[in-house]
């Protein structure tokens, strides 16, 4: 036998390698938010989000209310169809929130790791086109100063989850908002709904746009057919 030769099957030839499992429904028509909340009405009152270190529980409703009215509160805010949203936040309520609320609007929200260097966050905003950042108070010095010469409450707007500083917004602007003001948006499922950056293993990080089909497939896949489903 050759030595160099590998395999002797035909390159042109596909294989599909299935699961044992059972095939699963995508409902992949369906954007992120409304996929997550499709049943809000029978499971209104079960715990949807828990805040460990506040030993808070939100149900579905409330997730689904306050979500409701920071997507209000954004688009209050200038907020479109497009825009793309900065989540600058550690593990907490706010980014779920705020994550969902963007999917609400149409809008695309970038996460970002506070913990990053001023040049590695206005690398991530600039290539974003970032048009809003939502951050704790303790991070905003490092969005004071802008190579391009972008101005914080100027050029974008920075709003905080506690109080605020200088030129920024606290967060009841988009939490208090009536959240029937939340605009109905047409959302089709090849539209963007998140772009989370690489890590920069290779080189630079590279934005990673993700649709609301794509996640919605991905969630599906995780809660649906013979696993607990998302309830």
């Amino acid at each position: 036998t050759d030595q160099n030769q590998v395999c002797d099957c035909d390159p042109q030839t596909s294989h599909v390698f299935k699961s044992k499992l059972p095939d699963i429904p995508i409902s992949n028509h369906l954007p992120l938010h409304a996929y997550c909340f499709q049943k809000l009405s029978q499971f209104a009152d079960r715990p949807c989000l828990i805040v460990g270190p506040a030993a808070k529980t939100y149900t579905y409703s409330e997730t689904h209310l306050i979500s409701r009215k920071i997507a209000a509160g954004l688009s209050n805010l200038g907020i479109r169809k497009g825009d793309v949203v900065m989540i600058l936040l550690q593990n907490s309520a706010e980014f779920v929130f705020s994550f969902l609320a963007a999917s609400m609007i149409g809008a695309v929200a970038t996460t970002a790791n506070p913990f990053y260097t001023a040049a590695e966050i206005f690398k991530q905003f600039t290539v974003s086109k970032t048009k809003l950042i939502i951050t704790q108070a303790m991070y905003v010095d490092k969005l004071r100063n802008h190579d391009d010469g972008a101005k914080l409450g100027e050029d974008f707007k920075v709003v905080t989850v506690d109080d605020p500083p200088e030129n920024c917004l606290h967060f009841s602007v988009l939490s208090e908002a009536n959240e029937s003001d939340a605009p109905e948006v047409d959302i089709q499922p090849d539209d963007a709904v998140a772009m989370p950056f690489s890590s920069g293993t290779t080189g630079l990080p590279k934005g990673v746009v993700l649709t609301h089909k794509s996640l919605t497939t991905s969630v599906a896949q995780q809660v649906d057919g013979e696993n607990p489903n998302l309830y």
